[in-house]
């Protein structure tokens, strides 16, 4: 064989092996670059069932669609931990970071929950913001995706947080996901509690305020899919 028909062999096997690779979009692996915290409603409604009272409580559900959703999220974005909640009953210290983000997440993640005995109030407003501190947020860009079947009940005001995240964050998107939501218009004299009237938690205002979404849930496979569209990565081209 000729040295010009060897070259054109070769070219020839080189172009059909590039169309035989997977191509990755750009976009893959710009959006899972940005750490993520997962902020878990630990109060103690999470301990609560519905009408049928041998159902599964609202945890033991929770902890069901995160065993299915962050074994595929985790390998591919650096996820952290902080819940809120458990401490002395009527307490709205329990905030708890676990740990910040760190590669394949899922089993610790887990393993923190599986150990989580629900309790106490709910604190939303700051664990939020605790979240956006542990990812730099002023500098940084981030995600912080927040799971929670209820209202602020410790005054903090979700509104004004997602006004400050968003005139001071390099790039900080919050995702509020609704589990199961009661909205309890009596257990927090604010404002702010009458904004959505659809059964939203006022959560929601956080998100909308930051780019993110809301997304309500009721079933163990809708959170998990929830989760997996809010901490995945968006394979866009």
């Amino acid at each position: 064989m000729s040295h010009l028909n060897m070259k054109r062999a070769l070219l020839t096997t080189l172009t059909a092996l590039a169309c035989t690779l997977p191509v990755v979009p750009r976009a893959v692996a710009q959006d899972c670059s940005r750490d993520a915290m997962l902020v878990f409603d630990g109060s103690a409604s999470m301990a609560e069932v519905g009408f049928d009272q041998t159902a599964p409580t609202r945890i033991e559900d929770a902890r069901t669609a995160l065993r299915r959703a962050l074994p595929q999220i985790a390998p591919m974005r650096r996820v952290g931990l902080l819940t809120y909640g458990p401490g002395p009953e009527g307490s709205c210290d329990g905030i708890n970071l676990k740990f910040p983000p760190v590669a394949d997440a899922a089993q610790p993640i887990i393993n923190a929950l599986d150990l989580m005995d629900p309790a106490g109030l709910t604190p939303l407003t700051e664990a939020v913001a605790e979240a956006a501190r542990v990812l730099n947020h002023t500098t940084t860009p981030g995600i912080i995706v927040l799971v929670t079947d209820g209202n602020e009940t410790c005054g903090g005001r979700p509104c004004a947080l997602g006004a400050e995240l968003a005139a001071t964050s390099a790039n900080l998107t919050v995702h509020v996901i609704g589990f199961r939501v009661v909205p309890d218009p009596f257990a927090w004299d604010s404002p702010e509690a009458r904004i959505y009237k659809d059964g939203s938690s006022i959560a929601r205002c956080i998100s909308d305020q930051t780019g993110g979404m809301y997304v309500a849930t009721e079933t163990v496979d809708e959170l998990t899919e929830a989760l997996r569209k809010t901490l995945g990565c968006a394979l866009v081209g």
